[in-house]
């Protein structure tokens, strides 16, 4: 038998036909024509999962469940979406709305989380215990996988990783707080950081291959700094202090086995996480243990919340 899984974002969603490994079969995509109505939303899902199996060859006889990764507070036992801002989603009956149509049990779970499930399950965290997946995007997200099972708060609202305090009364955050891990070590604030550098030093080669602050991104800084940029490689610097700082905070609190870093920024590499371990390796708690966690990238990408949201139930 083989699970379905379904990453639905605002922009599209995302189905595969997974096997109980986390091995990737067959795929599909279709856009989530947002602002629809939920029921409407369920339809698209339905759409996109049989497009998946059809494109596997084989049949809904061969599936065995679906699992769907959400933005948002998911409630995995009942199959409620009880909050999305990004799908407008409030108290959205999801799980049954799917199971409907398509006949097949149906799990969900935030999508962060699932994507954590899926590195653990088929990516960096293969064959460990315990991982903690970091995503570096447009905010930090994440999740928590503990003796092989998710650790999601009593209130489906745990592992929101993004945002813990690392400097009191810092920079102001989305989520209402000032000082998160998000608002120092996303790409929006490296962006913002970055540009503030450059406004400083009219000098900056960064301003060579990014003219205007609107062309600004996650690259300019390390681009600039490879060229030897002093101001390029301050803003570099100081971002993997913030990202080390936060790691290792997080690695303090959970000390798992594995964890895995992801978004674009990773893309730089060991040019972003070589820096991370050397700090990590001085201000660990269990430096001088036998058994340290291991700081990596993350392996599967966008395929992570797909394969961690299909094998939901067996991770339970």
């Amino acid at each position: 038998m083989y699970y379905l899984g379904v990453d639905l974002g605002g922009t599209n969603i995302a189905c595969a036909v997974v096997t109980k490994e986390g091995d990737l079969l067959g795929k599909s995509s279709i856009p989530t024509s947002l602002p629809d109505a939920p029921e409407a939303i369920a339809g698209r899902i339905d759409q996109c999962c049989r497009l998946a199996v059809e494109a596997t060859g084989c049949s809904m006889d061969d599936i065995a469940s679906v699992g769907i990764g959400t933005p948002g507070i998911a409630n995995s036992e009942q199959g409620i979406v009880e909050y999305s801002c990004n799908l407008g989603f409030r108290n959205t009956p999801l799980s049954h709305m799917v199971q409907v149509l398509l006949q097949k049990p149906v799990y969900l779970e935030n999508d962060a989380n699932a994507a954590a499930l899926g590195e653990f399950v088929a990516g960096s965290g293969r064959g460990k215990r315990s991982l903690v997946a970091i995503t570096l995007g447009t905010g930090v997200g994440g999740g928590v996988v503990m003796n092989n099972r998710l650790i999601t708060g009593f209130n489906y609202a745990g592992a929101e990783i993004g945002h813990f305090v690392m400097v009191h009364g810092g920079e102001p955050c989305g989520c209402g707080r000032r000082g998160c891990f998000e608002s120092y070590c996303s790409a929006t604030a490296l962006i913002r950081q970055t540009r503030r550098a450059m406004e400083a030093h009219p000098e900056s080669l960064m301003w060579r291959d990014y003219p205007t602050l609107e062309s600004v991104n996650g690259r300019t800084a390390f681009d600039a700094m490879r060229l030897g940029d002093p101001a390029a490689k301050a803003v570099v610097d100081q971002f993997c202090e913030y990202l080390a700082c936060g790691l290792t905070s997080i690695i303090n609190i959970f000390q798992p086995e594995v964890l895995c870093v992801g978004g674009g920024i990773c893309n730089e590499g060991e040019t972003l996480l070589a820096p991370v371990r050397e700090i990590f390796d001085r201000e660990d708690y269990a430096r001088d243990s036998l058994h340290r966690c291991s700081i990596v990238r993350a392996t599967l990408g966008n395929d992570a919340g797909i394969i961690g949201a299909a094998l939901l139930p067996l991770y339970r």
